[in-house]
């Protein structure tokens, strides 16, 4: 794939973004993805996203979360915590509705949810088992030991910490995008209408037909979906 503005593959970057731990790990590692990918893939901050909301409603900040995600091409999820956001969960939902390839990012070496079955992941087993969709584990503690002990405790340590992560990540998003789709290029535009009418609130009037046909050609051009 050519690393033009236009062919990079957008991420919409769901997790929290409630703390400044959550905003500088997102924009951190926002970074070292694109750098990772060499171009191939451009991340998408709800947390920067949010903040060109004019009228700050529930609603409208709502809103303006899944016309970002409608526009992405991929969905990478944080799914970290003892329990999940919510928030996060409801866009990784609306994701697989559109068949966009997921990458599912835990970093938290926690156990919870419902592991305890021979099947099972650290979260609710309703959140697993989906198509077209990558799990990606990386047990953040000892992520930083082992960069720690190439550096001295600095912004060189972070700076290791958050590309060695990036680089893990960028895999699973190549081997999820490579993916075949169970969603046709015929039916795309179809489906887009049937998610956006699920949304409700505005979303007809932010992604009305003109928006609708640029996504959904964009989408076509960069063969995500089966022919």
């Amino acid at each position: 794939m050519n690393n033009t503005t236009n062919d990079r593959l957008k991420i919409y970057f769901a997790g929290d973004l409630f703390d400044a731990k959550d905003l500088g790990g997102n924009f951190l590692l926002a970074q070292a993805i694109e750098t990772a990918s060499r171009g191939n893939y451009q991340v998408i901050l709800p947390q920067n996203g949010e903040s060109e909301v004019t009228n700050r409603t529930s609603q409208s900040i709502r809103d303006a979360d899944f016309e970002m995600l409608c526009n992405c091409d991929i969905i990478l999820a944080n799914f970290d915590g003892t329990d999940l956001d919510s928030g996060t969960v409801v866009e990784f939902c609306f994701a697989k509705m559109l068949d966009m390839p997921a990458v599912l990012l835990r970093t938290d070496f926690r156990d919870s949810g419902d592991k305890t079955l021979p099947d099972g992941e650290p979260w609710n087993l309703m959140c697993s088992h989906y198509p077209r969709t990558e799990m990606l584990y990386i047990n953040a503690m000892m992520k930083y030991h082992e960069c720690k002990k190439n550096c001295e405790f600095s912004m060189e340590t972070i700076t290791e910490f958050y590309s060695s992560i990036a680089n893990e990540v960028v895999a699973a998003l190549n081997k999820v995008v490579s993916q075949k789709s169970w969603l046709k290029e015929s039916e795309l535009r179809h489906q887009y209408q049937t998610a956006i009418k699920s949304m409700g609130g505005t979303m007809g009037k932010l992604l009305n037909d003109e928006q609708l046909s640029k996504i959904t050609a964009r989408k076509i051009h960069l063969n995500l979906y089966s022919k």
